[in-house]
């Protein structure tokens, strides 16, 4: 994502909305870390670790009046879906699509998109 240096307020949001996702795709990644560890008291140590930072991402995002929203895999795909297919050209038009990874997640303020996230999709 370019941040816009003409506004300091956008470029701010900007800055913001990049933070936001870079911890998203963090925490996926450690997530998916901690499903490989094979030692249950690390793996508990470590899971809580990961637990908080997610509350504390939450916390932070909830008192600025913003949400990360995911679309999880296996959702039928809508044309009219608040996020952008990166694939959608490797389909035909009357193919059923299901989502089948989420690669940024949509950025809410309140009820408002201010950040479209991106899926991959595939045939069903």
């Amino acid at each position: 994502m370019g941040v816009n240096t003409d506004n300091p307020d956008l470029k701010y949001k900007d800055l913001i909305i990049d933070l936001i996702l870079e911890s998203w795709r963090f925490s996926r990644v450690f997530n998916n870390m901690l499903a490989k560890l094979s030692d249950y008291k690390e793996y508990t140590r470590y899971q809580g670790r990961y637990l908080y930072f997610r509350k504390k991402l939450d916390e932070i995002l909830d008192s600025a009046g913003l949400r990360i929203v995911e679309i999880p895999p296996g959702t039928d795909y809508d044309i009219g879906m608040a996020a952008i297919p990166i694939n959608l050209e490797d389909f035909d038009s009357d193919d059923g699509l299901k989502i089948e990874q989420m690669l940024e997640p949509n950025i809410m303020q309140d009820s408002s998109v201010i950040k479209t996230g991106k899926i991959i999709l595939k045939k069903i």
